[in-house]
């Protein structure tokens, strides 16, 4: 169900997108490339087990990606921590530094295979494009690797990428928002800003002066979620002028 009232005011000028599970399925790729990738210590895995494992790994609750923004570790080094806290709880084979090396290799080598946009953004993206409503993207992770998410997720039609590497920032600090509407050229305040992270990408706008939007695939239940919540980014359209 969609929740959230239409921008008081003036209707926004353009649209900020987060990435990773905004408009690239990244859950499902990672889903994908660790069943592809596995081992001869997770062939005993029931498909429960499956879904408890790649959820463990996606949802990171170690907070081990916070430790490669905060500059903690590498990301490889955030990568492979995640992984060997997810085989925890699913085998005992050993998980040295020459199995991690060589999981992160051929994890690497599959992960972009599976790179895929979700059904609703290239309709929305066509949207956009025909009512002349600029786009682009903001994302924790840094320009080019995003870039290259991006091109082969079949979507090199957004040109406007700011990654944590642009001002040595993450979301959900305003500076790197804020790059963002320089580089589209809108008014932070008719800018809207959409992404799957109630706190980082809806709260975070919101704190910069953007319209932040919440875009919740799942439907969760939580506690004082953002004002604006859709289910599917074809809601986006609630908040633009009408078509005349």
């Amino acid at each position: 169900m969609e929740r959230g009232e239409r921008v008081s005011g003036d209707h926004p000028l353009g649209v900020l997108f987060d990435i990773d599970d905004t408009l690239v399925d990244l859950e499902g790729a990672m889903g994908a490339t660790l069943h592809e990738i596995a081992d001869e210590g997770l062939s005993h895995l029931s498909d429960d087990d499956w879904i408890e494992y790649k959820r463990l790994y996606a949802r990171d609750p170690e907070r081990h990606y916070d430790s490669f923004l905060q500059g903690k570790a590498t990301f490889t080094e955030q990568r492979i921590r995640r992984v060997a806290h997810a085989r925890a709880g699913f085998t005992a084979v050993p998980f040295d530094a020459e199995a991690a090396a060589g999981w992160n290799r051929a994890y690497e080598s599959t992960l972009p295979r599976h790179f895929k946009a979700y059904d609703d953004v290239v309709p929305l993206l066509d949207e956009l494009d025909e009512r002349g409503i600029p786009y682009g993207v903001i994302s924790n992770n840094v320009h080019d690797y995003q870039r290259a998410k991006l091109d082969r997720a079949e979507l090199s039609r957004i040109r406007i990428l700011v990654g944590i590497d642009a001002l040595d920032v993450a979301k959900p600090d305003p500076a790197i928002f804020l790059e963002g509407v320089r580089l589209l050229g809108t008014p932070p305040a008719r800018t809207l800003y959409v992404g799957d992270n109630p706190v980082v990408d809806a709260h975070g706008a919101d704190a910069a002066g953007l319209v932040g939007v919440w875009l919740d695939r799942a439907g969760l239940e939580i506690e004082d979620g953002p004002q604006r919540r859709i289910s599917t980014l074809s809601a986006v359209l609630q908040f633009l002028p009408p078509v005349r």
